[in-house]
């Protein structure tokens, strides 16, 4: 059996791992998009290292873009197989993808006027919304822990990963020749003791482990903190400079997350008499999905709902579908706090917000997560003097501010504590996926002292005979 490494090989996204069985079966991990790489994103995406239509199955650990964001386009380019994944994975893609497909299509349309004013040719989206909408013909919806056969050579099972809602492990079990290969693929692994999902829960031993390693080199605070860091940013903000607090968020569970701390702090009459804007409509579609997942919730956020049956909605709390509406926050001079996305601030609304308040002190902009180096998000947060938006030049005078214990992303500890459901002896070897390279070979070393002595860092586009 041959493991491919095609994407998210000493790189933090573009997650995509192809395994060819013996007798010829292609399974894909994942079909993640290459993000915030500026110029050199466009021919990433494009230049896929396989072709679509060879792919029989693709697995899918969760929704997130830089793990599921070119399924359209491989589908475009002429793949029918059957796409695998968690129910609550398959109901988020269908608005996730369109929202992509829809972002493609006006990157494009901005690019080529430039192209167009230089005498350039035009150049095509990736993919369309269309695309992104017939694509999900191709899923199936397959819960936690039930085996799913595939052509009676491979069995497939999802595990909890904890990280966002539907997030999975995948356990393969392949048949090769007299063989019986055991397989584990992390995805993304979530964080212990969080506020509404379930923990990462444990999955049966493998011989072979694709790990992420996104934060292997840091330890996060913990998550209870994380509510009074964003009070103390409300009250520092909104009511002692009277100043709007921005904050970038993933659409997918980090937004959800912010909401449900402010839940909390205004059901303990805590939070000031402010209002609060989610600015995003994958955001409001994204949460609304949630709603519906209950069976991805852990027990403090269920416990919780016995008092408070939607704790994704506050009085003062508002969600905003319009552009109208968002364009009006704007020119909005009252105090107040702003949930937009993108997180990594790269695209979508928020990159308005912060165009038009970036160069005023009594803003604030709070960073929520992770930011590829190369993106917007990146350069304000590492400070930056001045940083070009929609190809103008501002100065950062907002006061900056981060929040790194609401990350979906474990730890190098909470990892390591991820996989202590594996025997040591047993499993062959790790591959260290999706993280940056020097992140890797930190926790690299820190996973030999430890005792997991047989670990690999794959090279882009590296085979693997297993």
């Amino acid at each position: 059996m041959k493991l491919t490494f095609l994407g998210a090989a000493r790189e933090v996204t573009g997650s995509k791992h192809l395994i060819t069985t013996k007798k010829g079966l292609k399974i894909l991990l994942d079909c993640g998009m290459y993000q915030g790489k500026g110029l050199e994103t466009d021919a990433m995406n494009r230049d896929l290292g396989f072709d679509p239509t060879e792919i029989d199955f693709l697995i899918l650990s969760h929704a997130h873009i830089d793990h599921s964001g070119l399924i359209p386009y491989i589908y475009k380019l002429g793949f029918r197989g059957t796409v695998l994944c968690t129910p609550a994975t398959r109901d988020l893609c269908a608005i996730m993808l369109a929202d992509a497909g829809r972002i493609q299509v006006a990157d494009v349309n901005t690019f080529n006027k430039k192209r167009k004013a230089l005498g350039e040719e035009p150049v095509e989206p990736i993919y369309t919304e269309e695309d992104a909408q017939a694509c999900m013909s191709c899923f199936i919806s397959v819960p936690y822990h039930k085996p799913f056969n595939i052509e009676g050579e491979v069995t497939v099972q999802f595990f909890d990963a904890g990280h966002i809602l539907g997030s999975s492990c995948v356990y393969l079990e392949i048949k090769d020749g007299r063989r019986l290969i055991k397989l584990g693929f992390t995805g993304d692994i979530g964080r212990y003791d969080k506020h509404i999902l379930k923990d990462p829960e444990p999955f049966p031993q493998v011989d072979y482990l694709i790990m992420e390693s996104t934060y292997g080199d840091r330890l996060h605070t913990t998550i209870d903190n994380a509510e009074q860091e964003l009070l103390m940013a409300v009250l520092d903000t909104c009511t002692k400079k009277k100043g709007k607090l921005i904050i970038p968020s993933f659409a997918i569970g980090r937004a959800q997350e912010i909401i449900y701390a402010l839940d909390r702090l205004s059901n303990a009459d805590l939070l000031p008499d402010i209002d609060v804007f989610v600015d995003s409509p994958l955001s409001v579609s994204a949460t609304n999905i949630m709603r519906l997942h209950e069976e991805c919730f852990g027990p403090s956020i269920l416990e919780y709902m016995k008092s408070d049956p939607d704790p994704f909605g506050f009085d003062r709390l508002q969600y905003i579908q319009s552009v109208e509406a968002s364009k009006a926050l704007n020119v909005r001079h009252k105090p107040c706090v702003i949930i937009s996305a993108s997180g990594m601030m790269e695209a979508g609304r928020v990159k308005h917000h912060i165009a038009n308040h970036i160069e005023n002190p009594a803003t604030t902009i709070l960073c929520v997560g992770y930011c590829e180096p190369k993106t917007l998000g990146a350069k304000i947060m590492r400070g930056d003097k001045e940083v070009s938006i929609f190809g103008h030049m501002h100065e950062v005078r907002a006061e900056l501010r981060r929040i790194e214990s609401l990350s979906g992303h474990g730890d190098y500890s909470e990892m390591i504590n991820y996989i202590g459901c594996q025997e040591k002896k047993k499993l062959k070897k790790i591959f260290l996926v999706h993280g940056e390279a020097e992140t890797q070979e930190h926790f690299r070393t820190t996973l030999n002292e430890v005792g997991w002595k047989r670990v690999a860092i794959p090279e882009f586009r590296e085979e693997v005979e297993l």
